[in-house]
């Protein structure tokens, strides 16, 4: 046998091998997790689940204001928008972000379970719409007693029926439907023109809804909101971009054109008419800040 030391083949040593196939294992699993998180991201387009019949929030044409902030993010990533249309009702997420057709979901309320939510990049609440100079106009609660026996619209199974039917106010009042396809029926305009023919005394809205078409197209109308309610359900929600589940990677980089661009995030909303509130819901919030 040769004098010179004879060295065991990597191969053979349990030790050395044991740390070489772990070594495999850990390139390997990050691998799969980047896979995972971002390699289904598309990088040549800031992709985009939106419902084509949305207004004013998506609209096909471009116009709402979900479309104006898709361009924002857009932008700030160097990339153009790339739409996947579907009508958000039973099936939206399974059928769009779900099956990788897109990437995100401009607005979804916070943790919604369907979804992976980034960080809220705004809080709104539900509002009271009356005639301006009416004498529900300084209404600010539900309970008000000024509006009991008033005929109210409200969009059936919302959380303010829950707050109507408490304060006495549901007897009279004339409900409108929740899920719809918003390319052939509009329950908001419906309700907003209702109440513009009187044949209604107040709406209650969703404030990301109700606040955007006032402002726009019912400048008679004046929009109050609910931030005195104490009792539930909430009728704050905080609104983020929705996900998919697992992406960690795409959601930080979310969260970081969020937190970057917040101030431009709270002008485009707050222009559009989206009345923007405190992170409890219990105050109006300064987008001057």
């Amino acid at each position: 046998m040769s004098s010179e030391k004879w060295k065991m083949p990597a191969w053979a040593d349990p030790i050395r091998g044991l740390t070489t196939a772990c070594a495999v294992l850990v390139s390997l699993s990050a691998g799969v997790a980047q896979a995972q998180t971002s390699d289904l991201v598309s990088k040549t387009a800031f992709r985009v689940c939106a419902d084509p019949g949305n207004y004013p929030m998506s609209t096909k044409e471009g116009t709402g204001y979900e479309n104006k902030l898709a361009e924002l993010i857009a932008g700030k990533l160097d990339l153009p928008v790339q739409y996947t249309w579907f009508p958000q009702a039973t099936g939206f997420v399974r059928q769009t972000l779900n099956v990788k057709k897109c990437d995100v979901i401009m607005a979804y309320a916070q943790g919604h379970e369907l979804v992976q939510n980034t960080n809220h990049y705004f809080t709104s609440v539900y509002t009271l719409i009356v005639p301006r100079g009416s004498g529900l106009a300084e209404v600010e609660s539900l309970s008000d007693a000024r509006l009991k026996g008033a005929r109210i619209g409200i969009i059936a199974g919302s959380p303010p029926a829950t707050h109507m039917a408490r304060n006495g106010l549901i007897g009279k009042a004339k409900p409108y439907n929740l899920f719809v396809d918003r390319r052939v029926e509009s329950p908001a305009l419906d309700m907003l023109n209702d109440l513009e023919a009187g044949e209604i005394e107040a709406a209650i809205l969703w404030g990301p809804i109700g606040g955007p078409l006032v402002k726009t197209d019912y400048p008679d109308l004046t929009v109050i909101p609910l931030i005195r309610e104490t009792l539930p359900p909430r009728l704050f929600y905080r609104i983020t971009m929705g996900v998919r589940r697992g992406e960690k990677v795409w959601e930080r980089k979310l969260n970081s054109l969020i937190r970057r661009y917040q101030g431009e995030i709270n002008t485009l909303l707050s222009e559009a008419g989206v009345p923007l509130v405190t992170d409890m819901g219990d105050g109006l919030m300064d987008v001057s800040q």
